[in-house]
């Protein structure tokens, strides 16, 4: 059972007007609109959408919360949460391919994986990364046990790879040679000279690289 509280991020006790104001300040900040093809985005909006359809309503509510509470009566663990497993099927991919993540915890009454969102104590999913920041793309595994108020944390790093090594290479020395503001004006035929120096230096760090890799 999803413990709409907790996406709301409010105490089970909030009154009508909290839940109200929190609902409308996490609509608008997990909008779809403004955060097109986001599938984080997305789910949060569904989650907090779902969330106010059950307690925004008095009568929804009140159902609900006898279920929640029969629910936390009859499963209450009370050892510390863990992280049994949690796994990726590859962790270097290229930008739009498939990968594959298994989880599995106990002890934990809420578990949430991020950047998705609510998930079940054990599971699988499926997806593809589009955005690598600094060429990394990570997700973590939040096990709470809600009694002891203790929470666990694992997490996966995804490397961005490109589809040969070439451009891997290409992208390595681009980061050493990323472009700065110039501070000066070169003198007159000066320039030339500097562009020269810089393709040398360019070649033989080119070089160093491949021989670094081919010997790995």
């Amino acid at each position: 059972m999803k413990n709409y509280y907790y996406f709301l991020g409010i105490q089970e006790n909030a009154s009508g007007e909290d839940i109200k104001k929190v609902y409308r300040k996490l609509s608008l900040k997990y909008h779809p609109d403004k955060n097109p093809g986001d599938d984080y985005f997305e789910n949060r909006f569904r989650e907090v959408q779902e969330a106010y359809d059950i307690l925004g309503d008095p009568e929804n509510r009140r159902i609900y919360d006898a279920n929640l509470g029969h629910q936390q009566r009859s499963y209450r663990p009370t050892l510390p949460p863990f992280i049994k497993t949690f796994s990726a099927n590859k962790i270097r991919v290229q930008k739009g391919e498939e990968v594959i993540i298994n989880w599995q915890t106990n002890n934990a009454d809420i578990v949430k994986i991020l950047p998705f969102g609510l998930e079940k104590a054990y599971g699988e999913r499926t997806f593809k990364i589009t955005e690598f920041k600094d060429g990394k793309f990570q997700i973590l595994c939040h096990a709470t046990n809600s009694l002891l108020n203790k929470t666990v944390v694992r997490a996966i790093t995804i490397t961005e790879t490109f589809e040969n090594k070439g451009e891997e290479i290409r992208s390595e020395v681009e980061k050493i040679f990323k472009p700065a503001k110039p501070t000066f004006q070169n003198p007159a035929g000066f320039s030339g000279k500097v562009q020269i120096i810089f393709a040398l230096v360019f070649i033989l760090i080119l070089i160093l690289i491949l021989i670094r890799n081919f010997n790995q």
